[in-house]
């Protein structure tokens, strides 16, 4: 961390813990820096700090400057033809400048990033997301506030990934490299999906989800932790309650896709490899 984001920490800091604090100008101003270099992708509210064994750091105090954010941001109309919103957020701009692909009728508020090459089609990021090159988010996903989101991922139509603002030490929600999500699927409540990782559709990944690897003589269960190159379906377990027993959504690790396999291939026949729609 350089000296300039030192000093904006520390200001963000004193506001987070003194909220007569964001009366001030300067402290205002402090926090609209943080939001611009998040938006360009300067400062992230989570970051790889050991890619290889997919460990991530979050960085409270930017998490802090996004939710001081709206505080200081006063409501005002918008307009687009007959179409009207009233909101504090600015929309992100300048997508031919930035190399970014965006379809109608897609939104991006301004302090998420969206790298050169990614692509929008009608669909949703919020503020603090940060959307890595060769993306896609396909029809109608939604990336909530602060979701990480890796290289070459395919959000598939429809899926719904979480925001997490508070509280500030939680992670976001971090979907690394390479990974193919599956129509509808939903991954929430700062669950972390590694590399090369595959969701059949409709899986739901949250941060208490049994997330079961059956592929080995004994069951194997994660939660809120997907490990790499895994191939994921929704499944479902018993499970005794006072009134009796009944089945409880999990998902399913079935497999494991192969490193030597070319990856655009793979992210599109991995599951059928196992019998298993997109």
């Amino acid at each position: 961390m350089n000296n300039s984001h030192n000093e904006l920490r520390t200001i963000i800091e004193q506001a987070w813990e003194n909220r007569e604090l964001l009366r001030d100008n300067a402290v205002q101003q402090a926090i609209r820096q943080v939001i611009e270099y998040v938006d360009k992708g300067e400062l992230r509210t989570a970051e790889p700090v050991d890619p290889e064994n997919s460990r991530w750091q979050v960085n409270e105090w930017v998490k802090k400057a996004v939710i001081l954010y709206f505080p200081i941001q006063p409501m005002r109309k918008m307009e687009a033809g007959e179409l009207e919103w009233f909101d504090k957020m600015e929309l992100k701009h300048g997508y031919e400048e930035l190399g970014v692909r965006v379809v109608p009728h897609a939104v991006a508020r301004y302090g998420a990033y969206i790298a050169p090459g990614a692509i929008l089609m009608p669909s949703y990021v919020n503020i603090g997301a940060y959307v890595d090159t060769g993306t896609m988010v396909d029809t109608w996903a939604t990336v909530g506030s602060c979701a990480q989101i890796g290289r070459h991922v395919h959000l598939s139509g429809g899926v719904g990934i979480g925001g997490v603002l508070e509280p500030v030490q939680a992670a976001p929600v971090i979907i690394e490299d390479n990974c193919f999500l599956g129509s509808r699927s939903i991954v929430v409540e700062g669950a972390h999906i590694c590399r090369e990782a595959v969701l059949g559709s409709n899986t739901v990944i949250t941060g208490s989800t049994h997330i079961i690897d059956v592929t080995g003589p004994e069951p194997v269960t994660y939660k809120g932790y997907v490990p790499p190159r895994s191939v994921v379906v929704p499944g479902s377990y018993r499970k005794q309650f006072p009134a009796g027993e009944y089945s409880v959504t999990c998902a399913l690790i079935i497999g494991q896709r192969k490193e030597s396999t070319d990856k655009k291939t793979s992210l599109n026949d991995a599951l059928r490899d196992f019998g298993v729609s997109v």
